[in-house]
């Protein structure tokens, strides 16, 4: 086919050669990978990684170079499965010379009656990690998602007392749009995930909205209610429960799949 053939001619022949303390070395010929910064280069790895963790018997995820195994690990027998099925990535990345980072490779417990297995990858323990950020996520092993809403919390404050000191105006026209592109996108981010589970956790992103709504010129006195009627805003609680009824109409009408996945181990690589 031509364009495997453009795209073998593309990539033999890759040099490079690396800088230490001002200090060139030789070049030399790239034997694999792809070449970074380059529009078919998200393309050809994920073609690349594409029959990684075919023969998996966990629960696999897999986003760019981010890769989650996991499962219910309820006795030796299932955390044996799991390590199996590490032991199936080494392997795979072995074959195929692209090696996992085993330092940075984690285990998370979830559940407060883990039984708290050991794993490794290769001749190398795993990491117990307590909480990690995932794709912009802070996820703990107790999955509250109240670090995470107090990270949201901060980030979205940061934003809107920027606008504060920046912005001389206080007009709706100028400060309602700064509010839903530049703050409000941080309480929403990924929310289907990390809508909060407690009653304080939804005050603390409600705070937010009430704060910058008071801040609109005319809206001072007013109660919340009143100035998200006059503003045409919903409260942040109508609006998540709005996306996931959306969610759930689009599952029944089969615009998407919903799959539901139960995890007692969860390995980040």
């Amino acid at each position: 086919m031509k364009i495997q053939r453009w795209i073998r001619n593309w990539l033999r022949g890759r040099m490079q050669r690396v800088v230490l303390k001002g200090e060139l070395s030789g070049w030399r010929e790239v034997t694999s990978g792809v070449p970074q910064g380059s529009v078919l280069g998200p393309i050809l790895f994920n073609l690349f990684i594409t029959d990684l963790g075919t023969d998996c018997k966990s629960g696999l995820i897999k986003f760019a170079d981010d890769t989650k195994v996991g499962g219910v690990v309820n006795s030796e027998e299932d955390r044996d499965i799991l390590q199996g099925d590490l032991n199936e990535l080494v392997n795979w990345s072995i074959r195929n010379r692209m090696k996992f980072n085993s330092e940075k490779c984690k285990v998370m417990h979830l559940g407060m009656t883990n039984n708290n297995f050991s794993y490794k990858m290769g001749t190398h323990w795993l990491e117990v990690t307590e909480e990690e950020k995932d794709l912009g996520v802070l996820v703990d092993r107790r999955m509250t998602m109240s670090r995470q809403c107090d990270v949201a919390v901060k980030k979205a404050n940061a934003v809107l007392g920027c606008i504060r000191r920046g912005i001389s105006s206080r007009d709706k026209e100028v400060l309602l749009p700064l509010y839903k592109v530049l703050v409000r996108p941080h309480l929403e981010y990924c929310v289907q995930f990390w809508s909060p589970m407690f009653k304080k956790d939804e005050l603390k992103l409600e705070r937010v909205q009430r704060r910058a709504t008071r801040m609109i010129r005319g809206m001072e006195n007013l109660s919340y209610e009143r100035r998200l009627e006059e503003l045409g805003l919903f409260s942040l609680t109508k609006r998540r429960l709005r996306g996931d009824m959306i969610a759930i109409l689009n599952i029944l009408e089969g615009l998407i799949q919903g799959r539901e996945k139960n995890y007692s181990s969860l390995v980040l690589t």
